[in-house]
Formats: C-alpha cells, structure tokens, sequence
C-alpha cells in the first residue's frame, strides 16, 4: 500500500472495482433473460460463475480483512457517509468469508442452469424437466443457509433472509404475516361483496408495439431518465444494471394491457430509486439501495400508491386511448372504467398481476413453503402439492395439475433467491407509510398525480430515501421520514380507504 494512502482510501479502490464486477454481471443476466440465444446457456454460465467467483476472492482476501481492521481503528477520522461505508464493506465482507469459494461456485452454476430451463419449462407447462434441476438449486440453497448461519450466529432461513433486509428474522415477520392472515380474508369477502359487476376486462388484442409505447410514456412522465436506461421484454419483469445502465423488462398480454402497464410502473419504481441513489457514492456500498424491502417499496409506492389511485387513471387514460385505440373496438374507455378494473379484487393464481387484497396472501404461502425447504422438512418434487394446498386454503383456488400458474410462475426459486419473498409485502407496508408521509408533506398530491406532474413527489423521493443511499438501516431511514418504525396501519387503512370507502 503507497504510504500517502490510508487504510480507509484503499478501500474505496478495491470496492470501486468490485462495483465493475457487479456491473458487468448484471448486464449479462439481463443479456441472458433479454437477448441470448437457447445455445449460449452453458458459456454464460461459466462467465457468470467465473465472475461470482472473482468478486468473491475479492471480498475474502486475506488483505482486505486487514485493511478493515486498520480502517476501523483509525475511524475517527472519517466523516458518516465514510463510517456508513465502511459498515457496509464489512457486513459484505463478513457475509462472503461465510462462504466457501466451491460452493460459490457450484451455486452459480446450478441456479443459472435452473433458470434456463424454467424459461422453456414454464410455457410448456413441463414440471418434469425442471423438478431434478430445482432440487439441486434447493440442496445448493440448505448449505449456503448452514454455512452462512453459523457465520453470523443465525437460524439458516434467517441468515438467507438477512441477505434481502438486514435482520429481518422469521421471529419478527411472522408476527406481521399472521396479523395480515387475519385481516385479509374479511376485508376481501366484504369488498368482493360489494364491488358490483366489474369490467371483465379490457377488449383486445394489443399489439406489443403499441403497448410499449404507452409503457415507455408513463416512463417518461414519471421521471425514468432514457438517457441511463432501457425497457425491454422478458420471461418474467425485473429491474437490473446499476444507476447510470438502469435495465428494466416486462412481458406482455395480447389480450390484457393493463398487466404490462402496471409491470412497467413497478418497475419504474424500482428504476426511480435506482437512478436516484447518490451519485457522489455510486461506486461503494454505501451508495447502494438499503436493502429490498425498501427496493420493493418504492417500486409498490409508484405502482399501488400512485399507479392505481383514480388520480392516476384520469391523468393516465388519453395516453391509453391514444396509443390503444385501434384495438378498441370503438369503445371509448373512461378513466372510471379503467380504475375499476385496475382495482378490481378477484383471488388468482398468479402472484405479479394479483390486487393489492390478495397479493400478500401469494407472499405468505412462499415465505411458509420456502422455510420448509430451507429446513428439510419439505422436498423440492412436493413442491407442487404443498403449493396447492397452501392456495387452496388462503385464495380459494386449485392449481392441482397446473404448474405454470401454479409454482412455475415466478422465477425466484429456480434462480436460488430464497428469502427475498417477505420483502414484497413488506415493502408494501413500507409504501403505504412512506406515502402517508409524503401526502403530509404534498398536501396536493392527488391534484399533481391527476395533473401528471410528478416531479414534486419524486423529488420527495430523492430527497427523503433515494440520495440517502445506505448511509442510515431501513429501520432509522422509516423512523426519520414517518416519524415511526414500521406499523402494518397505515397499510390496512390504505385498502379500506380505496376499496371500501
């Protein structure tokens, strides 16, 4: 190390250059679930292994463990933004030495493997050929839950959790989830019950063009800056790249645009608070999103919050008209038309498209099935039956022979994400108190929505969470903003506001 160069100083060097690693990794599984052809399965999952296993040398290095400890002695010399970095390299630190370089390795290999095969599998409905594939990603999963738990002195599912929300433990969710499972199922049937007829749907066909047309305009509107970032189509939505190559994807229905509208606004969402981080810290961790419940608020804030609020749809509805209107049929859609189905209830099968009523139900059934897996207690070829009955019992709905809408339908699990689930319905909670926040602070918040003149709330956004990077937990960041930790309330009377008010 040059002697004009401090410990602290070093630091920033090497994780500037795994942010590169990071980059480079994102960009090829976006290359992968966008362009790549069947045949270039095998190379990419070399790359992508090769990769992993050079950003994990990386973080466990013998030096870089010592350049940590001389950081941390000399820490009164570094300013918050330094000292909240320098936490964050050691938590990223600490997580990887946890990690034997083999099992890296083989878990990259087996989780990239499994998702490729889930593309074709899905459609064909072919449980059959993903089942083997699946497990291995499961076995892979158990012993990275093990090596890390013992790590960090936590229960195997729980340190898999930690990876998406740091201390998140399956001791203080499930208290939220079961309150949530005794809330939902009255407030559904008493709004299912009162509904009315509903506008079945939307009459088609949409053409893909026109749809990404309009779904490009709400980027617009919203603020996604085209300069950093694309829209594209994939086998399941997604945001990824970093703040300055922001990738976003959707998927789109012939016969339902509203699915890929409110896709795009999700991901916009997860775009907006990805484009917004601190610039001045884009290459260190400290510059990076706090966590994916927060990641999943914002996406929710601009999707449930805003998105379908009636505000919204009126200010939403000519752009729909213009670029659909040759799909019409000559009907001449209404902004209350288009609200109602957008905020239509209806218990389904499919997690992404489901209302915000019966979404954290899909969420709950996989943080319950995915803690069976992780523990042992559940094999990977049952899974299709346990997630029939866990259907069954919170939505009403069989999915007994009908894996693709059943537990094909997300991508997740075939790519070894276990534990991030719980995040979307607790970023849900987080949406609702951030934006009861952000109301106190826009008290014309529906008139700029219905106006389409976002930039205020957006700013708000940037302001209060976005350029606050990592520099605070989750936990002090909410607290700050709202004036409380995390409270489900504001969540409850949100959905009884909209949907029975």
């Amino acid at each position: 190390m040059p002697e004009h160069l401090k410990p602290y100083d070093v630091l920033e060097t090497r994780f500037a250059d795994l942010h590169s690693i990071k980059h480079a990794q994102s960009v090829l599984y976006w290359d992968e679930a966008v362009l790549m052809s069947a045949g270039g399965g095998a190379a990419r999952r070399e790359s992508l292994a090769a990769l992993a296993t050079l950003a994990h040398r990386s973080l466990t290095a013998p030096e870089l463990g010592d350049l940590l400890d001389a950081a941390e002695a000399n820490v009164e010399g570094l300013n918050d933004w330094q000292r909240a970095n320098l936490r964050a390299m050691q938590r990223l630190h600490q997580r990887a030495a946890g990690i034997p370089e083999a099992l890296v390795q083989a878990t990259q290999i087996a989780n990239a493997r499994c998702q490729q095969i889930w593309r074709t599998a899905r459609p064909a409905d072919d449980w059959m050929s993903i089942s083997q594939p699946l497990a291995e990603v499961v076995a892979l999963a158990r012993e990275n839950a093990a090596a890390l738990g013992e790590a960090l002195a936590l229960e195997p599912y729980d340190a898999l959790l930690d990876t998406y929300e740091k201390g998140a433990t399956t001791k203080n969710v499930t208290p939220i989830f079961e309150d949530l499972k005794t809330f939902l199922p009255g407030l559904i049937d008493r709004v299912l019950g009162e509904q009315g007829n509903v506008l079945g749907s939307l009459e088609g066909p949409f053409s893909a063009r026109d749809q990404r047309r309009l779904g490009e305009e709400m980027m617009r509107s919203l603020g996604f800056d085209f300069a950093r970032g694309r829209l594209d189509v994939s086998h399941h939505p997604f945001c990824g790249g970093v703040p300055d190559d922001t990738r976003i994807t959707t998927r789109f229905d012939d016969n339902d645009f509203l699915e890929s509208f409110m896709a795009v606004l999700h991901e916009t969402g997860h775009a907006l608070y990805q484009q917004g981080l601190p610039s001045q810290w884009r290459k260190q961790p400290v510059g990076g999103s706090l966590g994916a419940a927060v990641h999943e608020s914002q996406s929710l804030f601009i999707e449930m919050q805003i998105g379908r609020s009636y505000e919204f749809m009126a200010f939403a509805t000519p752009s729909i008209r213009r670029h659909l209107s040759a799909s019409d049929g000559g009907k001449a859609w209404t902004a209350e038309e288009i609200y109602a189905r957008a905020i239509r209830v209806r218990p389904d099968y499919i997690r992404v498209g489901a209302d915000e009523l019966t979404y954290p139900l899909h969420v709950i059934l996989r943080f319950e099935l995915e803690q069976l897996l992780i523990a042992g207690d559940l094999g990977a070829s049952e899974i299709p039956d346990a997630w029939n009955d866990a259907m069954t019992r919170y939505l009403g709905v069989s999915t007994e022979g009908n894996f693709a809408d059943g537990c094909m339908q997300d991508v997740h699990w075939f790519s070894g994400l276990f534990g991030y689930f719980p995040t979307y319905t607790l970023g849900a909670l987080m949406a609702a108190q951030w934006f009861a926040a952000a109301s106190a602070s826009i008290p014309d918040i529906e008139a700029k929505t219905e106006e389409g003149n976002f930039g205020p709330i957006v700013a708000w956004l940037r302001h209060q969470i976005h350029g606050q990077g990592r520099l605070k937990t989750a936990h002090e960041l909410l607290t700050d903003v709202t004036g409380e930790p995390l409270n489900p309330d504001y969540f409850k009377k949100h959905l009884q506001r909209r949907y029975l008010d």
